[in-house]
């Protein structure tokens, strides 16, 4: 679901540069095609290469972003916002939704953790790096936040939560109108480069499911040339492209996409995310190690995780994305069944 929907956010973001170069957009099924087709080519060759190639474009446009930001700060001046810091204009409602999309463009900060068996010393690097990415993802979105709002342009006939391509804006706000484009198609790679990632990260949880026999054994193969797990590579890539395709055949636009299979895979991650800080105190207590920091640390993840899933139920969002909760339940229920039955055939 993660995967469909920066599937959607590459849509949106093509056609925006489509526009702004050609004055003309393409239509959306192809970019979704092409999009993980491409992301599954990369992956299904070599782990490094994809790794490697998801990094430098982040790269290229967290620094591109950076400079822009930078640009915008230094025009205001050495000054504090004091209109942000006094939470003028905020309310309750408000917050909540934004919570949820905080969370939604949070997840992953784990994923080198799918990448163990291809790092290099993985009990010393794997934890550094999702230290390390959730550590500097925090900062990176609180400055961009503070500074989008800081820069966007007051007189602008759209909001900043209903601009299409906001980034843009702030570059022409910045006196860079020509940066506006490059960060457009900064954007649009970035989008290819999650969904890159996500068919990586996912095809390496369906593999370890297939050696543990909760999925088809197809899915352990692995590649006799490229040692990669290309046959989960290929599920994992059908399914991210078939979410995305479908609803774009049924002319719901990119932003939508994102919107709502975003939602969806929020709830995913909620329930993985709280079930790992329920789990942490009872396994630390089974060796002995339970502290009180620890309880109170995994007692603030859990009520976090709820405060996020209440943002999503209330209040009542419009359809679909009020039925999102169900389809997640049931989509829920089958795994738990899936798995009851398996089990009870291998005993």
């Amino acid at each position: 679901a993660t995967g469909a929907s920066v599937v959607g956010g590459f849509i949106h973001y093509a056609n925006v540069v489509f526009v702004e170069f050609f004055s003309f957009s393409l239509p959306a099924v192809p970019l979704a095609v092409f999009a993980v087709l491409l992301s599954i080519y990369i992956a299904y060759h070599d782990v490094k290469v994809s790794a490697r190639l998801m990094v430098y474009i982040e790269l290229a446009s967290v620094v591109l972003i950076g400079f822009v930001f930078a640009l915008v700060l230094w025009q205001h001046g050495l000054h504090i916002d004091a209109a942000q810091f006094s939470l003028r204009g905020v309310n309750f409602s408000g917050v909540r939704l934004g919570v949820v999309l905080a969370m939604f463009s949070f997840v992953g900060f784990e994923s080198a953790t799918t990448l163990g068996e291809e790092a290099k010393h993985p009990l010393k690097n794997i934890p550094r790096a999702v230290i390390q990415s959730a550590i500097l993802a925090g900062i990176f979105f609180i400055l961009a936040s503070y500074t989008e709002v800081l820069g966007y342009p007051a007189a602008s006939s759209v909001s900043l939560a209903d601009a299409s391509a906001p980034m843009s804006a702030i570059a022409t706000a910045a006196h860079f109108p020509r940066l506006g484009p490059v960060m457009d198609i900064a954007a649009a790679v970035s989008m290819f480069a999650c969904t890159l990632a996500c068919v990586t990260a996912a095809a390496r949880v369906l593999f370890l499911m297939a050696h543990n026999g909760l999925v088809h054994s197809y899915c352990r193969a692995t590649h006799s040339k490229n040692e990669t797990p290309h046959a989960a590579v290929i599920v994992t890539g059908a399914v991210t492209m078939l979410l995305p395709a479908v609803m774009a055949a049924y002319k719901i636009d990119g932003e939508l996409i994102y919107d709502w299979m975003g939602s969806l895979a929020t709830y995913g991650f909620i329930t993985v995310y709280a079930l790992v800080a329920i789990a942490l105190p009872l396994h630390l207590r089974q060796q002995k190690r339970l502290s009180p920091a620890i309880v109170v640390l995994a007692s603030a993840s859990v009520l976090a995780m709820l405060i996020v899933l209440e943002g999503t139920l209330y209040p009542v969002p419009p359809a679909p994305l009020n039925w999102l909760p169900y389809l997640y339940l049931l989509y829920l229920f089958i795994g738990i069944g899936w798995h009851g039955f398996q089990t009870r055939q291998q005993a």
